[in-house]
């Protein structure tokens, strides 16, 4: 496996991040704990140092099991978890992102992971109520006294983060080094928004349910293998929904034609899309991590990909269609966009599939 820098950082993080979510019962579904252990063992193996929690996950039993695994090595591990959420709270400050709630969590959490520090701090969810001031001003004080390393914002809106990182430029404090946001080949509604403000702020991007809950690895689609019976029917119903039905054939045929299984072409197709993500790998058995680690080995050719963008791509949210639309375009660089040299990244697409390279040759 190879290693990437964190964002705006020095931190040096596995190209994969193995999400724990899986690890304990408590759910009803998920790993036991020598399961669990088998799992971390092997992502460890594979060069694998980066893993992400949240003090809710499995009750708890997420980070006392995953405390457990590192104990003996653990500076080796970049350890991530989370706050917000607080179900079946017995107060109201046993919620949300309050400072209260931050620091009653984070201790909690420290308790469990049998640690001192956490490297990654996230705001779970973002809940609308907290003053980003003062989000921002907690999390410069946990990093000032050594029990958060660095910090990020998961679930929320680009304004917050933006707003977020800015207050941090300004006042020189702890800034955001990364977000946490849904996005794999199935779901790409971050595009507009997301990808361009993490390139503008340095961020890196992690990546949640990058296999969209199981439909990008093909155990849905009618035919394919892969995880048991009960796994299948808890998600989705048990098949592929129809919006997604024709990419996720496109996927297996794709797959097909590589050698490999869909869910490594579609964990691959998000590391080549954006070279600063980090797919968060799920995993409940080791069959299942190895089959996500061989993405590493996987190499998409050019007229694949293009497959796959094209199978996959959705209109974005205004205004962003307009800025690639080929009027658009010569009326904002008045006509010399194709003579335009800049480091910045244009907010157009390029490609000959919506027009725009015909614009800029000048055909149109």
């Amino acid at each position: 496996m190879r290693y990437q820098i964190f964002g705006n950082t020095g931190l040096k993080v596995s190209e994969f991040c193995l999400g724990a979510m899986t690890f304990g019962e408590d759910w009803g579904w998920g790993s036991d704990a020598k399961q669990s252990r088998a799992v971390f063992d092997a992502f460890a193996e594979a060069g694998g140092n980066f893993i992400d929690t949240a003090d809710v996950y499995t009750g708890g039993t997420s980070e006392r099991l995953l405390g457990e695994f590192i104990a003996s090595e653990r500076d080796r591990y970049v350890v991530a978890t989370k706050f917000t959420a607080g179900p079946q709270a017995t107060d109201p400050n046993a919620a949300g992102n309050s400072r209260k709630h931050m620091r009653r969590s984070l201790e909690a959490s420290l308790t469990r992971l049998g640690t001192d520090y956490v490297d990654i701090y996230w705001v779970h969810v973002w809940d609308f109520l907290t003053p980003i001031e003062e989000v921002m001003q907690s999390f410069d004080d946990l990093v000032r006294e050594g029990k958060v390393l660095y910090v990020g914002i998961s679930d929320a809106p680009a304004w917050v983060m933006s707003r977020a990182q800015t207050l941090a430029e300004l006042r020189g404090s702890t800034r955001l080094a990364a977000m946490q946001v849904l996005y794999s080949l199935s779901e790409r509604g971050i595009e507009g928004e997301f990808l361009p403000m993490a390139e503008a702020l340095d961020l890196a991007v992690c990546c949640w349910s990058p296999l969209d809950q199981g439909i990008l690895t093909g155990k849905f689609s009618q035919g394919s293998a892969g995880g048991d019976e009960s796994e299948r029917s808890r998600l989705h119903g048990g098949r592929v929904p129809d919006e997604k039905a024709a990419l996720v054939a496109e996927l297996e045929k794709v797959a097909g034609e590589l050698g490999c299984s869909p869910a490594q072409v579609a964990l691959r197709w998000l590391r080549q899309r954006s070279p600063r993500s980090i797919p968060i790998v799920g995993a409940r058995t080791l069959e299942q991590l190895n089959d996500n680690l061989g993405a590493v080995d996987v190499e998409i050719p050019d007229e694949l990909f293009d497959r796959l963008e094209n199978a996959s791509r959705r209109p974005l949210a205004w205004p962003h269609e307009m800025f690639s639309s080929p009027a658009q375009t010569g009326f904002t660089y008045g006509g010399f966009l194709d003579r335009i040299d800049s480091e910045r990244s244009f907010p157009v697409r390029t490609d000959s599939t919506d027009g725009i390279q015909s614009y800029v040759a000048g055909e149109d």
